[in-house]
């Protein structure tokens, strides 16, 4: 990426977080708080900073940035620009296995349970799609196969919101489902984040097998590369990126379809640079999506994942008609 594109989209990032510090239905100014923070102050226009306000902003960054760089990666591994974790059932699988664990009370155990589940779910969607796409490389398999998972995942979520053991559980998981930031606190940011840092890890660390991989998989072993160990430690890594965002925030779809498709003209397709300045765009445009439905008029606030799938359902429509090659 040119110097002058990386300033822009970090200065953008830098901006939007700004932004999402300074939203809010309370209109308490970011200065004032930030004012209250450095003379020590317990006012309330500090605590709606560092309680409220900073939590949903790094959690919008965090999530971003792992949807943005999981979505890159599964395009690497799996060879196809459409390999997104939506439209793979990657994210409602995750979220199936969440779901249970909350239905169950499987989340009450300990606080690694539930982004565990979550991480199990999106691994074995990963693994599938994996094994499907090295059986039948097509495009027109691999979208079916996806839509065929999110069909399956959907349902067994209706099972479970139907059987709720009571109104304000379905509630929960109704709205937890739609995706949102909201009302997190840092905490819920702390039992994430492990997951979400070892997912970035191990991605990273495979960046240089997903370049080799664009030249095939016999070229890609004769550089070194141990194909199948490496692609199952980027579906280990993908599963823990996805699977965290789901398990602290529901299902925020299509960023990992629109921001790798957005950027990847300006890296030159390499898979490697893609992942980096994915994280980068994700993180972004969760800001702004965020800081979007905040200021957005209404009685109740829009949910992140309505907003995020409201634009990324006519991006994908754009990419079936224009690109109609990658299907076949």
């Amino acid at each position: 990426m040119k110097p002058a594109h990386a300033a822009i989209l970090c200065g953008a990032i830098v901006a939007l977080f700004l932004v999402e510090l300074s939203s809010g239905p309370s209109g308490v100014s970011l200065f004032a708080a930030l004012g209250e923070l450095w003379r020590g102050d317990t006012g309330v226009a500090s605590v709606i900073l560092w309680e409220l306000r900073l939590p949903r902003a790094l959690l919008a960054l965090t999530c971003g940035a792992c949807l943005g760089m999981s979505g890159a990666a599964l395009h690497g591994l799996l060879r196809n620009p459409l390999a997104s974790p939506d439209i793979l059932g990657v994210s409602q699988l995750a979220a199936l296995a969440a779901v249970l664990a909350l239905y169950y009370g499987l989340s009450a155990r300990a606080w690694f349970v539930l982004p565990l589940c979550a991480v199990g779910g999106a691994a074995a969607a990963v693994a599938l799609m994996f094994g499907l796409n090295r059986r039948r490389g097509d495009g027109a398999t691999l979208i079916l196969s996806g839509i065929a998972i999110s069909a399956l995942a959907g349902s067994l979520i209706s099972l479970a919101l139907n059987f709720a053991p009571n109104p304000y559980a379905l509630q929960e998981i109704y709205y937890w489902l739609l995706g949102s930031v909201a009302n997190r606190s840092l905490d819920e940011l702390g039992f994430a984040l492990p997951f979400m840092a070892c997912g970035v890890a191990l991605l990273w660390r495979q960046r240089r097998f997903l370049d080799a991989l664009t030249l095939g998989d016999d070229t890609a072993r004769t550089l070194g590369f141990d194909v199948t160990n490496s692609s199952r430690w980027v579906i280990l890594g993908a599963a823990c990126c996805v699977g965290a965002v789901v398990a602290v925030s529901g299902n925020i779809g299509f960023v990992g379809l629109v921001v790798p498709h957005v950027l990847r003209p300006l890296v030159r397709a390499r898979p490697s640079q893609v992942l980096l300045w994915s994280m980068a765009g994700g993180g972004a445009l969760v800001l702004c999506a965020d800081a979007l439905v905040q200021t957005l008029p209404g009685a109740q606030e829009l949910q992140l994942g309505v907003l995020t799938s409201a634009l990324g359902g006519p991006f994908f429509l754009y990419l079936l008609f224009t690109k109609r090659d990658w299907f076949r």
